[in-house]
């Protein structure tokens, strides 16, 4: 087996998620494909949700989903095996891990599924998403679900009472899993517990990883580069070279807004470089510098500018510009290795509770955009982080918000 970046999957993995309405599922399923698509995997979710909406609509009352009720069980179950046909068809394309979104409440669901997996080559990992707080699935269901295709201009007290009866129908006939021969990763409660079995592999290893350290409480991820350093002046990339005086004033610029939108506690990360340290410092609060910050390595490349780099080392300018992503300074990194060198930073980001401000460069401020707003990798090189400029991400439910303010000079 191939060890480059990404690890080759010796056959395609299917996640195949379990779990009652209004417990994370889809949240968890799309934040997933979003980590493995970052760091190199073709991912896809198959949400059988929208194989229900797209043959039968989203108006669909409570009782469809009564167990007892054949006919819906019966379109149910053609929903669920389409998207699992679906699936299927992916992975014979190419498609590396598919995540087969939808309840499979049942054992029988769950070995049918399981069964048509294995059978075509696949391994199936399970992840079951277990919780009986009142808070925290009144909370889901207010922010995700009153908004959902489902209940569009229905009024909102009439949607959380249908969903919640929709619950009701899952419980009666929802058998946890308790097989002894399957691999899952079990989460209860969010993220107070996590219960395994049967992981083997290292991609199966990272996704349970990740999942564990996911949760949904609301905060900003606050992004800035350092401000203007002396090899920003001479066009020069890497070296470690402090703050110009214009650098120096974003540095109090940013302490002055920081201080008026973030009065709480909050996570100052920054790079071991001095330029990052020093912006970082202005803040008058604790800071923590850290190694897997520091912008990309140049290489041979450090302290050369651009236009040095086309005239002496012409192939290499050449190299670099017909594929930024993959392109390896000599004795230095490409931007797939500042991705994964990256990952362990992401896991620490996904756990943290508290806002959190980077003051990082900007190859690493790509690379974490690029994951928090489900960029495609090629275009992570490209995404445009200016110098002087805050860029705050909120995670929602389903995806990320950006807010971009230029705060000079």
């Amino acid at each position: 087996m191939s060890l480059g970046f990404p690890i080759t999957l010796g056959e395609p993995l299917a996640v195949v998620m379990v779990g009652l309405p209004a417990r994370g599922k889809t949240y968890i399923a799309r934040k997933l494909a979003r980590y493995v698509s970052w760091l190199g995997y073709s991912a896809r979710v198959f949400n059988v949700g929208n194989y229900r909406r797209g043959r039968y609509g989203a108006a669909v009352p409570h009782s469809f989903f009564d167990p007892n009720n054949p006919e819906g069980m019966a379109k149910r179950e053609a929903v669920a095996v389409a998207a699992l046909d679906d699936m299927l068809t992916w992975f014979k394309g190419g498609g590396h891990i598919g995540i087969y979104d939808a309840t499979n409440n049942s054992r029988a669901r769950r070995a049918m599924v399981r069964e048509r997996l294995e059978g075509a080559g696949c391994r199936v990992l399970f992840i079951e998403t277990i919780c009986d707080d009142p808070a925290i699935i009144q909370a889901n269901i207010r922010q995700t679900k009153v908004s959902a295709p489902d209940y569009a201009d229905t009024d909102a007290e009439a949607a959380i009472s249908d969903f919640r009866a929709r619950i009701a129908h899952y419980e009666a006939s929802y058998e946890p899993i308790d097989e002894v021969d399957v691999s899952f990763v079990k989460l209860i409660e969010v993220d107070h517990q996590a219960i395994t079995q049967r992981l083997q592999g290292y991609v199966v290893g990272r996704i349970a990883h990740f999942v564990m350290n996911l949760h949904i409480t609301p905060r900003t991820i606050w992004l800035t580069r350092h401000g203007q350093s002396t090899a920003n002046v001479a066009g020069l990339i890497g070296t470690d070279m402090p703050l110009t005086s214009r650098g120096a004033q974003y540095a109090e610029n940013l302490s002055t807004f920081f201080a008026k939108r973030n009065k709480g506690p909050v996570e100052i990360w920054t790079s071991t470089l001095q330029r990052s340290v020093q912006t970082g410092s202005a803040l008058g609060r604790p800071t923590t510098p850290l190694k897997v910050l520091d912008e990309i390595d140049a290489g041979i490349c450090d302290g050369m500018s651009y236009s040095q780099i086309e005239s002496q080392m012409p192939g290499e300018f050449t190299r670099r510009k017909a594929d930024k992503l993959r392109y390896r300074y000599p004795r230095g990194e490409s931007y797939e290795d500042v991705i994964h060198r990256l990952d362990p930073l992401i896991i620490e980001l996904e756990r943290q509770r508290e806002p959190v401000l980077i003051v990082g460069h900007q190859a690493i401020l790509r690379a974490l955009i690029g994951y928090l707003m489900d960029q495609p990798r090629a275009e992570v090189p490209h995404i445009d982080v200016p110098l002087h400029t805050v860029v705050a991400l909120t995670p929602r439910a389903y995806g990320c918000e950006e807010e971009r303010f230029e705060l000079g000079p």
